[in-house]
Protein backbone atom coordinates (compact mmCIF):
# COMPACT_ATOMS: atom_id res chain seq x y z
CA UNK A 1 0.00 0.00 0.00
CA UNK A 2 1.17 3.84 -0.84
CA UNK A 3 1.66 6.31 1.62
CA UNK A 4 -1.78 7.98 0.50
CA UNK A 5 -4.04 4.83 0.95
CA UNK A 6 -2.32 4.62 4.47
CA UNK A 7 -3.35 7.84 5.22
CA UNK A 8 -7.38 7.28 3.76
CA UNK A 9 -7.23 4.68 6.06
CA UNK A 10 -6.44 6.20 8.99
CA UNK A 11 -9.12 7.10 11.94
CA UNK A 12 -10.85 10.60 11.28
CA UNK A 13 -10.97 11.37 14.76
CA UNK A 14 -7.87 10.99 17.23
CA UNK A 15 -8.04 11.93 21.07
CA UNK A 16 -5.07 13.85 22.46
CA UNK A 17 -3.88 15.01 25.50
CA UNK A 18 -1.83 18.01 26.30
CA UNK A 19 0.99 17.99 28.53
CA UNK A 20 3.19 21.29 29.05
CA UNK A 21 5.96 20.67 31.49
CA UNK A 22 6.87 24.05 33.10
CA UNK A 23 7.98 25.25 36.92
CA UNK A 24 6.43 28.82 35.45
CA UNK A 25 3.50 28.39 33.05
CA UNK A 26 -0.11 28.11 34.66
CA UNK A 27 -2.78 26.92 32.34
CA UNK A 28 -3.74 30.87 31.90
CA UNK A 29 -0.63 31.56 30.81
CA UNK A 30 0.23 28.22 28.69
CA UNK A 31 0.49 29.41 24.96
CA UNK A 32 2.43 26.97 23.49
CA UNK A 33 -0.24 24.40 25.13
CA UNK A 34 -3.32 26.55 24.16
CA UNK A 35 -1.84 26.97 20.11
CA UNK A 36 -1.14 22.96 20.51
CA UNK A 37 -4.92 22.89 21.63
CA UNK A 38 -5.63 25.17 18.52
CA UNK A 39 -4.21 23.48 15.71
CA UNK A 40 -5.78 20.34 16.98
CA UNK A 41 -9.38 21.23 17.04
CA UNK A 42 -8.66 23.43 13.94
CA UNK A 43 -8.21 19.47 12.49
CA UNK A 44 -10.96 18.03 14.24
CA UNK A 45 -8.39 16.37 16.81
CA UNK A 46 -10.06 16.13 20.14
CA UNK A 47 -8.53 17.30 23.05
CA UNK A 48 -9.57 15.43 25.88
CA UNK A 49 -7.37 17.04 28.80
CA UNK A 50 -4.52 19.62 28.96
CA UNK A 51 -2.64 19.59 31.98
CA UNK A 52 0.89 21.30 33.74
CA UNK A 53 3.58 19.48 35.22
CA UNK A 54 6.67 20.54 36.74
CA UNK A 55 9.66 19.88 35.42
CA UNK A 56 10.80 16.95 37.28
CA UNK A 57 11.76 13.19 35.60
CA UNK A 58 8.90 11.71 38.12
CA UNK A 59 6.06 13.73 37.29
CA UNK A 60 6.51 13.58 33.77
CA UNK A 61 6.67 9.96 33.50
CA UNK A 62 3.76 9.90 35.97
CA UNK A 63 1.71 11.72 32.88
CA UNK A 64 3.17 9.35 30.29
CA UNK A 65 2.48 6.02 32.25
CA UNK A 66 -1.77 8.01 33.13
CA UNK A 67 -1.93 8.60 28.90
CA UNK A 68 -0.88 5.21 28.32
CA UNK A 69 -3.30 3.61 30.64
CA UNK A 70 -5.90 5.68 29.57
CA UNK A 71 -9.31 4.33 27.21
CA UNK A 72 -9.54 7.94 26.03
CA UNK A 73 -6.18 9.13 25.30
CA UNK A 74 -4.29 7.96 22.04
CA UNK A 75 -1.94 10.94 21.94
CA UNK A 76 0.20 12.58 24.37
CA UNK A 77 1.83 15.65 23.43
CA UNK A 78 4.24 17.28 25.60
CA UNK A 79 5.98 20.85 25.19
CA UNK A 80 8.41 21.88 27.42
CA UNK A 81 11.55 20.48 28.87
CA UNK A 82 13.52 19.54 26.14
CA UNK A 83 16.88 21.61 26.52
CA UNK A 84 19.62 21.09 27.79
CA UNK A 85 20.35 22.53 31.14
CA UNK A 86 20.31 20.85 34.70
CA UNK A 87 16.53 20.98 34.98
CA UNK A 88 15.65 19.97 31.56
CA UNK A 89 14.27 16.18 32.27
CA UNK A 90 11.39 15.57 29.62
CA UNK A 91 13.67 13.98 26.95
CA UNK A 92 14.74 11.60 29.49
CA UNK A 93 11.01 10.95 30.90
CA UNK A 94 9.63 10.21 27.27
CA UNK A 95 12.52 8.14 25.73
CA UNK A 96 13.33 5.79 28.75
CA UNK A 97 9.35 4.84 28.40
CA UNK A 98 9.06 4.71 24.67
CA UNK A 99 8.17 0.84 23.39
CA UNK A 100 9.84 2.12 20.41
CA UNK A 101 11.48 5.46 18.99
CA UNK A 102 10.52 7.59 16.02
CA UNK A 103 14.07 9.30 15.29
CA UNK A 104 13.29 11.01 12.35
CA UNK A 105 10.59 13.28 14.27
CA UNK A 106 13.17 14.07 15.92
CA UNK A 107 15.79 14.75 13.28
CA UNK A 108 13.02 16.30 10.92
CA UNK A 109 12.45 18.80 13.63
CA UNK A 110 15.94 19.74 14.35
CA UNK A 111 16.21 20.10 10.17
CA UNK A 112 13.68 22.15 9.81
CA UNK A 113 14.41 24.36 12.55
CA UNK A 114 18.19 24.86 11.70
CA UNK A 115 16.66 25.54 7.78
CA UNK A 116 14.14 27.82 8.60
CA UNK A 117 13.93 29.55 12.29
CA UNK A 118 17.49 29.22 14.44
CA UNK A 119 20.36 28.18 12.57
CA UNK A 120 23.03 25.67 14.30
CA UNK A 121 21.39 26.42 17.51
CA UNK A 122 19.00 23.49 16.48
CA UNK A 123 21.37 21.32 17.50
CA UNK A 124 20.55 21.83 21.13
CA UNK A 125 16.56 20.89 20.63
CA UNK A 126 16.44 17.62 21.83
CA UNK A 127 13.11 17.18 20.22
CA UNK A 128 11.48 13.38 20.82
CA UNK A 129 8.95 11.51 19.71
CA UNK A 130 7.63 7.35 19.76
CA UNK A 131 4.96 4.79 20.78
CA UNK A 132 4.11 3.85 24.23
CA UNK A 133 2.03 0.93 24.40
CA UNK A 134 -0.66 2.04 21.63
CA UNK A 135 -0.08 5.72 22.56
CA UNK A 136 1.51 7.90 20.06
CA UNK A 137 3.79 10.26 22.00
CA UNK A 138 5.26 13.97 20.74
CA UNK A 139 7.76 15.73 22.77
CA UNK A 140 8.73 19.54 21.41
CA UNK A 141 10.51 22.22 23.31
CA UNK A 142 8.13 24.74 24.82
CA UNK A 143 8.58 27.84 22.77
CA UNK A 144 5.61 29.00 20.86
CA UNK A 145 7.45 28.61 17.59
CA UNK A 146 8.91 25.81 18.02
CA UNK A 147 5.24 24.16 19.01
CA UNK A 148 3.79 25.92 15.80
CA UNK A 149 6.46 24.41 13.65
CA UNK A 150 6.42 20.93 15.09
CA UNK A 151 2.60 20.98 15.07
CA UNK A 152 2.10 22.13 11.60
CA UNK A 153 4.91 20.73 9.73
CA UNK A 154 5.00 17.13 11.36
CA UNK A 155 2.50 16.23 14.03
CA UNK A 156 -0.71 17.31 12.74
CA UNK A 157 -0.23 15.91 8.94
CA UNK A 158 0.73 12.60 9.93
CA UNK A 159 -1.10 12.11 13.29
CA UNK A 160 -4.03 10.24 11.85
CA UNK A 161 -1.54 8.37 9.72
CA UNK A 162 0.59 7.33 13.07
CA UNK A 163 -2.70 6.08 14.83
CA UNK A 164 -3.63 3.91 12.00
CA UNK A 165 0.26 1.97 11.84
CA UNK A 166 -0.60 1.92 16.13
CA UNK A 167 -3.69 0.13 15.74
CA UNK A 168 -2.67 -1.80 12.74
CA UNK A 169 -2.19 -4.63 14.82
CA UNK A 170 -4.21 -3.85 18.23
CA UNK A 171 -5.63 -7.16 18.96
Amino acid sequence: MSVNEHKHEAPDQVACMILTVSDTRTLETDKSGQLMKDLLEDTNYRVVEHKIVQDSLTDIQQCIRYADHSNEIEVLLINGGTGITFRDTTYEAVSQMLDKELPGFGELFRYLSFDRDIGSAAMLSRAVAGVRGYTAIFSTPGSSGAVKLAMEQLIVPELAHVMREIYKDKP
